[in-house]
């Protein structure tokens, strides 16, 4: 079985992108397990509260990929250096990165994204083409292990793509 660490906000996470995107990988037989900087994070819109499985302070490259969550909360996250040095390890292990909404700018300040093709919420086009993206706004843009999504919307088909790249 495939293994996935997704890495939520404590606050403000996008509830679309973590439960669709969830979802469509648990249907595909993905076993999902949830960090974030505390033990229970607070969704965005629904105010849900998530129980994480570990904090991020835990996490190990010890999965198949990692999901960053987007959402306004997801910011916490552009100098948290646990994120940033589990994203260049999954990376530079060939592994599977995926982030969707502003997410793919976490993954901009861990330095992997110079010449790759990616996409995301269109607020963050610039910071994106400032870390020497390859800006598409497609949907879901799929480039080698890199796997990026612009939002809401495209929370079922990313997890899609995510479960297929593995």
């Amino acid at each position: 079985m495939k293994k996935i660490l997704m890495i939520i906000a404590p606050e403000n996470f996008r509830d679309e992108e973590y439960f669709h995107t969830r979802e469509s990988l648990e249907k595909k037989g993905v076993e999902v397990s949830v960090a974030s900087t505390k033990i229970k994070a607070v969704s965005g819109i629904d105010k849900t509260v998530i129980d994480t499985d570990l904090l991020i302070d835990e996490a190990t490259d010890d999965y198949d990929g990692i999901v960053f969550v987007g959402g306004s909360g997801a910011k916490i996250y552009f100098n948290n250096e646990k994120a940033l040095n589990l994203i260049r390890t999954f990376y530079e292990g060939g592994k599977i990165v995926a982030a969707i909404c502003i997410a793919p700018v976490i993954l901009g300040y861990a330095g992997i994204l110079h010449d790759k093709k990616v996409t995301s919420w269109e607020g963050a086009r610039e910071d994106l083409l400032g870390f020497g993206a390859d800006y598409t706004g497609k949907d879901v843009c799929v480039d080698g292990k890199l796997i990026t999504a612009r939002g809401p919307q495209s929370s079922y088909k990313f997890g899609k793509k995510v479960a297929k790249a593995l």
